[in-house]
């Protein structure tokens, strides 16, 4: 089902200065799309509420007049009315329950749902400052936190709210006096709970950040690559050592939140117990004095109303606590759902034609990275005709991979604009945009599923022919189809039980099932050996014709024979031409090529 948050782009971030009564509005608005199961919880606890109350009343006729007076017919009726009464109360609590927990769950879904799609679109640069524990976290930890409040926290504060109510009114009816006795002490009490909440708020917070702060250890060291790292290194006693550190800070912290206004509460618990026993004794001080205050019926009455009232309102304090302490989490929560992503889709955006030709236009590019005010790319202007090969050269650091992620709008340029076909990549639809360009990048990420599963990312569709073709092309059909299970192989987390050069084939094979007019190679065959690096090259050479081919590349061997040579130096165009045009200028690219332990003997 679709999600019924709406998330905002204007909304700010959320922090602890928040007004709360804002944030409570936030909260109640999950809540918003179920109102109508809220409203039958709500008559069901109303009910439950009301039903509840005959039994003290039916409890003091049998004691003031069934039994007195002998009559074992109202005796019988008035017992089987409490009777009845239990049974509904159960019946309807029940029901609530069962509505109640599938509204909450709803709400949970939502909100993790909401949570995924909003980093779903956040830029590359926020993944690249955040640690992917962190982010597992707030999905995993900080949601999952909420589960109680969400599921049983409305309930309970309505039915709670209820019960107080309505025995309050009850009390005041059987006698406004003793009423009076047993709420002198609620002010304190709501007062206290107030100053427990809040302290159990603060912690709860320090709390998540700690998960969040293990959550991440655990994913960067015990991945295949943390752990071959931490073996290498010697260093995986430290790391246990770290994450021994993280665990016993996140102990205090359980201790410290579990303990938080324990002794306050526990002083609210004796109080409300003993409350009782005060009533007992102030009525019996009436009967003492020949002036009873009440009979014995209404006395058991109420005291019974008086444990109906505050119980709740223990449990209604205690509910209150627990709402103080989860807004943490809606804190942290609702901090990534008011992320404003850099790249947005436009509003109305400009269809490509599905035979695009792929012409690419890079206009007086200008790229800064927001955490710094160096310019990465600066007045870049290149056009790469539809059906041609660009090939991007330079030293490292000079802007190649940034220049052609730009080109895939994985980042928006700060000055310029790139367009396909005379359309501006910003003016593209998120899905059309990824129809038409195609992306090899130099980190290969497979995920843990099998060859095929893999392959059909890019197209989910495809038939096992297709896949077939495809693997082909990018000569790796053949060690597919040596392995026990084909393509039903599992390729284990992050491709580790293939080599750097078949997982660099696997994305070849992936982006070539897709299909694009345009195509960014980023150092596609930097994994390759040469034997391989030749055989995939003649694959992406006999793909080329006919699509539009931009290659990134340290290794020049791959480049040669591209139509047109682009040198970057310190985020600037240095030169521009053919292989041999660029030799014969003597400039940048003759001191690459020298440098090129491959290329160099046959140039």
């Amino acid at each position: 089902m679709a999600s019924p948050i709406k998330l905002t782009k204007d909304a700010a971030l959320v922090n602890d200065t928040a007004p709360t009564k804002s944030r409570l509005r936030r909260i109640a608005g999950l809540f918003h799309p179920y109102r109508s199961k809220l409203a039958v919880v709500a008559a069901l606890v109303g009910l439950s509420s009301v039903v509840a109350l005959a039994s003290p009343f039916l409890l003091r006729g049998i004691l003031d007049t069934a039994l007195p007076q002998g009559r074992t017919g109202l005796l019988t009726a008035l017992a089987a009315g409490m009777i009845a009464v239990t049974v509904l109360t159960s019946v309807f609590g029940v029901l609530q329950t069962y509505l109640s927990t599938a509204v909450g769950q709803e709400v949970m879904h939502d909100l993790r749902s909401a949570v995924y799609a909003r980093l779903q679109s956040m830029p590359l640069a926020f993944f690249t400052a955040t640690r992917t524990g962190e982010v597992q976290s707030r999905i995993a930890n900080d949601i999952g936190g909420m589960q109680s409040t969400v599921t049983t926290t409305a309930t309970s504060l309505v039915s709670n709210f209820t019960s107080v109510i309505a025995a309050m009114i009850a009390m005041v009816v059987l006698d406004w006096r003793l009423t009076l006795v047993s709420l002198v002490m609620l002010p304190l009490f709501v007062w206290i709970s107030r100053r427990v909440g809040n302290e159990r708020r603060r912690i709860t917070g320090q709390r998540q950040k700690q998960l969040a702060s293990m959550s991440a250890i655990v994913e960067e060291s015990l991945s295949v690559s943390g752990i071959l790292l931490g073996r290498t290194m010697g260093r995986s006693p430290e790391l246990v050592d770290d994450f021994t550190r993280e665990s016993r800070g996140l102990v205090d912290l359980e201790i410290r939140s579990s303990m938080a206004g324990r002794w306050r509460q526990s002083t609210i618990g004796i109080v409300m117990a003993a409350m009782p026993a005060v009533i007992y004794w102030a009525a019996g001080l009436t009967v003492a004095s020949g002036h009873p205050m009440v009979s014995i019926g209404t006395l058991v009455a109420f005291t019974t109303l008086q444990a109906g009232l505050l119980r709740p309102a223990v449990m209604l304090l205690s509910t209150g606590v627990d709402v103080q302490s989860s807004m943490a989490l809606f804190d942290r929560i609702f901090e990534y759902l008011d992320l404003r992503p850099d790249i947005e889709e436009p509003d109305n955006p400009v269809p490509l034609p599905d035979l695009a030709s792929g012409q690419v236009r890079i206009e007086q590019l200008g790229f800064t990275y927001d955490s710094d005010d160096r310019n990465v790319l600066s007045d870049i202007d290149i056009t790469v005709p539809a059906g041609t090969s660009l090939a991007i050269v330079g030293e490292t650091g000079s802007g190649k991979t940034t220049l052609g992620y730009l080109v895939a709008r994985l980042y928006d340029a700060t000055t310029g604009r790139i367009t396909i076909d005379g359309v501006d990549v910003r003016d593209l639809s998120f899905a059309d945009l990824s129809t038409h360009v195609g992306v090899v990048s130099q980190e290969t990420y497979l995920f843990h599923a099998s060859v095929a599963e893999n392959l059909r990312f890019a197209k989910p569709d495809a038939s096992l022919a297709e896949l077939h073709a495809a693997a082909r092309a990018a000569q790796i059909h053949d060690h597919i189809m040596s392995l026990p299970k084909g393509y039903d192989t599992l390729v284990g987390e992050r491709g580790y039980r293939f080599s750097g050069g078949e997982k660099q084939r696997l994305a070849v094979a992936r982006a070539i099932l897709r299909n694009p007019p345009i195509m960014v190679l980023d150092e596609a065959t930097s994994a390759l050996d040469t034997r391989t690096e030749r055989e995939v090259q003649a694959a992406i050479d006999a793909l080329s014709i006919g699509r539009t081919t931009i290659t990134i590349a340290h290794r020049l061997s791959t480049i040669r024979d591209a139509d047109q040579i682009v040198v970057l130096d310190r985020g600037r165009v240095a030169e521009r031409g053919t292989h041999r045009e660029l030799l014969d200028r003597n400039g940048y690219y003759a001191d690459l090529i020298s440098r090129d332990e491959v290329l160099a003997p046959a140039a």
